[in-house]
């Protein structure tokens, strides 16, 4: 009887052990993976806007204004339009080459990555560079205007420099939500300067 006894109370350890870990998986959001979004994930008259701000370590605020991101018919296909552009969303969603890549797919906790992107003015006088080291630092809620969302926030710290001789502290954190394909936040530290986009609305 003892021994039968005792195998009845291991079993029942070992089954409250297993729902414990199964609820623990479902309770730790850490544990998410998010693959990059494909074609059939979006739809036509899906629209983000973005209220943005920059201001000098003075004070002086150099920008602020709002950008919008809509899904339209493009030529019979998917396209974003921002402003008066309009790219395929085919291009968007392509795999990126890249070994530097803005967000490194998937996205989970804990990842690292270095983030590379060259840059070039208009008129081409000003050419620079941005590097920095990424890194996943969670997934959780994030309240932005737009609403709640389940977010990844992910930290880069690095520099930037270009021809003229800037060499500048970059340090920025984006806030990206599966949900809506897209970051629902981002700041930025430039040596003083600080710059911030937010989410304001997204419909689909």
């Amino acid at each position: 009887m003892k021994i039968i006894t005792v195998l009845k109370n291991a079993t029942k350890l070992v089954l409250i052990l297993a729902l414990s870990f199964i609820a623990s998986c479902k309770n730790n959001p850490e544990k998410t993976s998010t693959i990059k979004p494909v074609l059939s994930d979006y739809s036509i008259g899906e629209k983000w806007v973005w209220k943005y701000k920059g201001v000098s370590g003075e004070g002086e605020v150099r920008s602020n204004g709002t950008d919008t991101k809509t899904i339209v018919n493009f030529k019979g296909e998917l396209g974003m339009t921002t402003g008066n552009d309009t790219i395929l969303v085919s291009e968007i969603v392509k795999p990126n080459a890249s070994k530097t890549p803005r967000f490194q797919w998937p996205l989970e906790v804990g990842k690292k990555w270095v983030y590379e992107s060259d840059f070039e003015s208009a008129d081409g006088s000003t050419k620079g560079k941005f590097i920095q080291d990424a890194e996943v630092i969670s997934y959780e809620e994030v309240t932005v205007e737009a609403g709640t969302f389940m977010a990844y926030k992910i930290e880069y710290k690095g520099k930037i420099t270009n021809n003229r001789g800037l060499n500048a502290r970059t340090d920025e954190v984006w806030i990206y939500a599966p949900k809506v394909k897209n970051f629902i936040k981002m700041t930025q530290d430039q040596d003083g300067f600080s710059y911030t986009e937010e989410l304001i609305e997204y419909s689909k």
